[in-house]
């Protein structure tokens, strides 16, 4: 038997089929997933104020399934302050993943301490510590605000992100960032996750390229650079 025989001879066993269409789907989700573009933000249309209520989004999901997702993901919603707008993120608008919806940040925001997680669906160490800033969320109360902003890539497949954080149970405010002007705003570095602070008044207290790996190491920091106590209980 040639060896071409014996090459179709072995992909016609049901296993090897299988474990080659595996690895097709593995290659598609990596290649969906992984980061693009440089270190500017894309040039690219702004986001839409309401949700589309037709056609196909990221990965093949339906509207219908990213609604579905949205409302699986139960996330709080984003601030509402009215302003008025004052410091790095005056002028900055970015989808919140809670409705859909685009969000005046400098509007929202001002006014009260706020705490940015920079983090995205690929980064390992994000899965880890995303549930410490969803913690610090549900504790801050009116005393702090909290953002999980996700890094331009993988920013346009909000049903990835929304997937994500039904996994972790996370239900904290999150935004993304599709064309990084978040992240230039607040100069956030392209490490992730990376912590950024800002003052009420809209100024940069602390910007942390770093993973917090226990929650008293998080409010520990934010009483350092905020000054905001927001307390260890569970």
């Amino acid at each position: 038997m040639s060896r071409l025989d014996t090459a179709k001879k072995a992909l016609a066993q049901p296993g090897m089929r299988a474990m080659i269409a595996f690895v097709v789907v593995m290659i598609a989700l990596v290649a969906a997933l992984w980061p693009r573009g440089g270190d500017e933000p894309a040039s690219a249309p702004a986001p839409s104020s309401s949700a589309p209520t037709s056609g196909v989004t990221d990965a093949g999901a339906s509207v219908d399934e990213v609604a579905q997702a949205r409302a699986a993901a139960a996330l709080t919603a984003c601030p509402s302050g009215t302003g008025p707008a004052t410091g790095v993120l005056a002028g900055v608008s970015a989808p919140c993943m809670a409705d859909g919806q685009v969000v005046d940040l400098g509007t929202v925001t001002a006014g009260r301490p706020l705490v940015i997680n920079m983090w995205a669906v690929w980064c390992l160490p994000c899965r880890r510590e995303l549930p410490l800033f969803d913690r610090l969320a549900a504790q801050a109360g009116d005393r702090l605000n909290v953002l999980a902003v996700h890094a331009k890539e993988g920013a346009d497949k909000e049903y990835f992100v929304l997937k994500f954080l039904q996994e972790l149970n996370a239900h904290l405010p999150v935004v993304t960032d599709p064309h990084g002007d978040i992240a230039k705003a607040v100069a956030a570095p392209r490490v992730f996750p990376s912590t950024v602070m800002i003052r009420a008044d809209g100024t940069v207290a602390a910007v942390l390229p770093r993973v917090f790996d226990t929650y008293q190491d998080l409010t520990s920091a934010v009483r350092e650079h905020l000054g905001v106590d927001v307390g260890e209980a569970s």
